[in-house]
């Protein structure tokens, strides 16, 4: 066997339509995973006991389960239940569940972590509870807790990979259909890994300079 980049350059506009699809579905699913997580953390901070419940429930089974078994169930068990998706939907769903069970924890530490005492004086100052969750828990919160959300979309970022075992066109599906039909295997994964590589390089120093950006208005 020897290393051919001829075999990695031929096919190279499938890979990067693949590398579009993981690109997409990840994106998506960071930014409504991070939404949902948000409510999800809200609503048991300052909503019903018997709500926070059931929504404590849910976050630990989905943090207590891996996602492979999740996007599985998903996929081929949500027939039985009248729930049937095509592969990249059923990936995009279970990807945002399974982020936004995470970022309610790690909003939920955010909310703890923010003084008391800016909030009581908050409400000395007559700000409604809604006031107080926009001007003082969102924008202390997410200084607070943006260094954990940066390494959650990083496993994001590797867990898209899972997809690829419900038939999900991402970049792994690709790139291992290429290795198995031109018999290039060590190419093919020196590519796939090369390339998650760099893109959690990119992610790491995106959220190192927001960090640095953000960092001058943190609250002593």
């Amino acid at each position: 066997m020897s290393f051919d980049p001829a075999v990695i350059l031929a096919a190279m506009p499938a890979i990067l339509s693949g590398l579009k699809v993981t690109l997409g579905i990840w994106l998506a699913a960071m930014m409504l995973g991070a939404a949902l997580g948000f409510l999800v953390a809200a609503l048991r901070r300052f909503g019903p006991t018997p709500i926070g419940l059931v929504l404590r429930l849910v976050v630990e089974v989905l943090r207590g389960t891996p996602f492979l078994v999740q996007i599985f169930l998903l996929y081929f068990g949500g027939p039985f239940i009248g729930l049937k998706l095509d592969p990249i939907p059923a990936g995009l769903l279970g990807l945002t569940l399974y982020a936004a069970a995470y970022f309610s924890e790690i909003f939920r530490a955010g909310f703890a972590a923010v003084p008391k005492g800016h909030v009581e004086a908050a409400e000395c100052f007559g700000f409604s509870r809604a006031q107080i969750i926009r001007r003082i828990l969102v924008p202390e919160m997410t200084m607070l807790v943006l260094p954990q959300c940066v390494n959650m979309a990083i496993i994001l970022l590797k867990e898209t990979a899972v997809l690829s075992i419900v038939t999900v066109p991402e970049m792994t599906a690709v790139i291992s259909a290429l290795g198995s039909q031109q018999y290039a295997f060590v190419e093919a994964l020196f590519l796939l890994a090369l390339i998650y590589w760099l893109l959690v390089e990119i992610c790491g120093w995106a959220g190192r300079v927001a960090e640095r950006r953000l960092s001058k208005f943190r609250f002593a």
